[in-house]
């Protein structure tokens, strides 16, 4: 932003300079111009009376004098032509005289008592000349034509616009100097802020933005925004306390509540006994979905990163861990496709999202069926089973809170989806549900590959928390 601010300021005033100078530029130029012009005229006028009279007497062999000492005075050329246009003297040694110069214009209208001022091209190069009769009243005895470069009227034009260049750029160095100070005087509070905001979604504001510095309306912004963050981050602790405390005080009435509904066992009619075990696994159902709550708030009450994490050792570390359990249900679970690599991931989320997802499918696989964990390149990984699998509708809802299928007979809180959509999408990927080919269901979750630009930065404390695994 400062460097935004700063070209906006250089730009205003260069638009400025440009609007004042240049038309200053060009006055400048024709008035440079006109007073040459003006004082060529005046030195052909006052020549042409002279050679006029020398050419009324007869004094012809004076005239290459006065044209030679004033073109050596002034640069400039001056030819005398006699009433004929015929060149009676020239200050240029290489011109000729006897030259008949009555076709010319400038020549013609002196002959005719017409003073011409123009501009025109002498050898190759832009000069102003001023023709004039050299008459007295109505009798021309000759003319006289004045011829001066314009080199030393472009050499001041020149120099003009030079010094006009180089305030241009002093002014532009100085107001570049001042853009500079002021757009860090007002991008300094959100330098801070924008540090603030950083720390503040890593999970702790330490340094709070400055809210001394800076105009009045970024002074309040800061301020208010301090007050926001003290208050949200007392209450993300008062929610953080109460889900650690609920962990520990709900575990014990639960278990005890367990105990005491089994130790009522021996002393029920037969017949009851059926109740009995419903209501023992309704508790341990509500156990269940308690640490199923829990698991969840706590990660929504942590502010993590995604970090670098290697999908395939997971995945390997995983299966291994849940082959067992498979076996014990003939169940085989299949790692299949190439490598997928490291991928960006919260710490410890890769592992609660492979574990809830098999533990979905193994759930609802029959006996003698497989699950696949089929990798593809570039981060994605599909986990696809062999179960009943799930209706349009239902996909649409299974990542809603508690939401169950409504012909499910098993005993999940409808939680484990909704912490691996948490997981993922705090990871930055993104989890859809697919019909299987055949029956089943595709899981298709995917993951930034670890070469792809990161979206934030910082890193923060490995989660201790393992959710609840139930779809």
């Amino acid at each position: 932003m400062t460097r935004r601010l700063l070209l906006s300021y250089v730009a205003l005033a260069l638009l400025v300079l440009a609007g004042l100078e240049i038309p200053l530029g060009y006055i400048y130029a024709r008035g440079e111009t006109a007073r040459a012009s003006q004082n060529i005229e005046r030195d052909a006028a006052m020549l042409a009376e002279i050679t006029e009279e020398n050419i009324e007497k007869g004094q012809l062999a004076e005239l290459p004098d006065v044209v030679g000492d004033y073109a050596e005075r002034t640069g400039g050329r001056v030819i005398v032509t006699d009433k004929q246009g015929i060149v009676l003297a020239d200050s240029d040694p290489a011109g000729r005289t006897g030259l008949s110069l009555a076709a010319q214009p400038d020549i013609a209208r002196a002959l005719r008592n017409q003073p011409t001022v123009t501009t025109t091209d002498n050898n190759g190069t832009d000069a102003l000349a001023a023709t004039m009769p050299g008459s007295s009243g109505t009798t021309i005895r000759g003319t006289l034509r004045l011829t001066y470069p314009m080199d030393e009227v472009s050499v001041r034009v020149h120099r003009i616009w030079g010094a006009l260049a180089l305030a241009s750029a002093c002014v532009l160095a100085v107001v570049a100097l001042v853009a500079f100070s002021m757009a860090r005087w007002i991008t300094r509070p959100l330098r801070t802020l924008e540090a603030a905001t950083t720390q503040l979604a890593d999970g702790h504001l330490a340094d709070p933005p400055d809210a001394t510095t800076g105009p009045p309306e970024l002074r309040r912004l800061a301020a208010s925004f301090t007050r926001t963050a003290g208050r949200l981050q007392q209450l993300l602790k008062a929610q953080q306390g109460f889900a650690s405390e609920a962990s520990h005080q709900l575990k014990t009435p639960l278990t005890a509540l367990r105990l005491r509904l089994e130790n009522f066992e021996p002393y029920l009619d037969p017949r009851a006994h059926p109740s009995l075990e419903e209501a023992v696994g309704e508790v341990e159902r509500l156990g269940r979905m308690v640490q199923g709550l829990l698991a969840l708030a706590r990660l929504e009450n942590t502010a993590t990163t995604p970090e670098p994490a290697d999908l395939d050792a997971a995945l390997a570390d995983r299966v291994a861990m849940w082959e067992p359990l498979a076996a014990e249900q003939y169940v085989a679970i299949n790692i299949t496709g190439p490598p997928a690599g490291p991928v960006w991931a919260i710490p410890g989320a890769l592992e609660q999202i492979v574990d809830n997802l098999l533990a979905n499918a193994l759930r609802v696989s029959p006996p003698s069926t497989s699950i696949t964990l089929h990798r593809v390149p570039g981060g994605e990984l599909h986990i696809v089973d062999q179960g009943p699998g799930m209706s349009e509708i239902d996909r649409e809802r299974a990542f809603d809170r508690f939401w169950r299928a409504s012909d499910s007979h098993h005993d999940g809180t409808g939680l484990g989806l909704p912490i691996v959509r948490h997981l993922v999408d705090a990871s930055g990927g993104t989890i859809t549900l697919h019909p299987a080919p055949g029956t089943g269901l595709d899981v298709a979750v995917r993951l930034r590959p670890v070469t792809g630009p990161r979206s934030h930065g910082g890193r923060v404390p490995r989660s201790a928390s393992a959710p609840a695994r139930a779809r």
